[in-house]
């Protein structure tokens, strides 16, 4: 589903789960994403919100993205592409 004029409800953002060496912590990631499921938001909002876009290299990102979206099913995922700098 596309963002658009239509979706409403609430939106969560999202923390990004990582493990102590900074990598993704996909564990993590899925029991945040069942509880946000479980307690009724209509979509998620990953990568970027709340400062860490400048953490994972775009493979990284991308690999999150995908894991989040799958797991979401039903809910929309908004997925943020911001960047520090022009570089990225």
């Amino acid at each position: 589903m596309r963002l658009s004029e239509r979706a409403k409800g609430v939106y969560i953002i999202s923390a990004t789960p990582s493990a102590d060496a900074g990598a993704s912590d996909f564990t993590s990631t899925d029991r945040l994403v069942d509880f946000h499921a479980r307690a009724g938001v209509d979509g998620s909002t990953v990568l970027g919100m709340m400062g860490e876009a400048a953490q994972p290299d775009p493979s990284e990102a991308i690999a999150f993205a995908r894991h989040v979206v799958k797991r979401a099913a039903r809910l929309p995922v908004v997925v943020g592409v911001s960047a520090p700098g022009f570089a990225a």
